[in-house]
């Protein structure tokens, strides 16, 4: 997506006139790279590949969510981002048990630390807005 249909979104919800849009954007984009990754990551049918593939629909939900905010309210959007975070830490947590031995569950952990930062800057931007 790019700035200007970001900038278009800010009234699509109540209360983010004042949301840095680029915030948004790069939420969206750790989003993206962690579905990535935590599809990658669960092919190696691993103990970790259950909370992968968990985390890469959170991920896309979280995402498509952030793209479309009409209907959605602050509250419902923070309660998401809660649950993004929630889902990368247990993804995060499952490959750092394998984090050793497999660069893939590395990359997958990263990505989730990642995301997880994006929706927390996101989330913390939402509170003080």
């Amino acid at each position: 997506m790019d700035a200007t249909m970001m900038g278009s979104m800010k009234d699509a919800m109540p209360g983010m006139a004042t949301m840095d849009m680029s915030l948004m954007q790069a939420c969206m984009d750790a989003c993206s790279a962690c579905e990535q990754a935590c599809t990658v990551c669960s092919t190696q049918m691993m103990s970790c590949a259950p909370a992968c593939m968990n985390c890469a629909d959170m991920c896309n939900t979280m995402m498509r969510a952030m793209m479309r905010m009409q209907g959605m309210t602050p509250a419902a959007m923070m309660a998401m981002l809660d649950a993004c975070i929630a889902m990368c830490q247990v993804c995060m947590d499952a490959c750092m048990e394998h984090a050793e031995h497999s660069e893939v569950c590395r990359m997958c952990a990263a990505a989730c630390k990642a995301c997880m930062d994006a929706c927390m800057t996101v989330r913390s931007a939402m509170a003080t807005a």
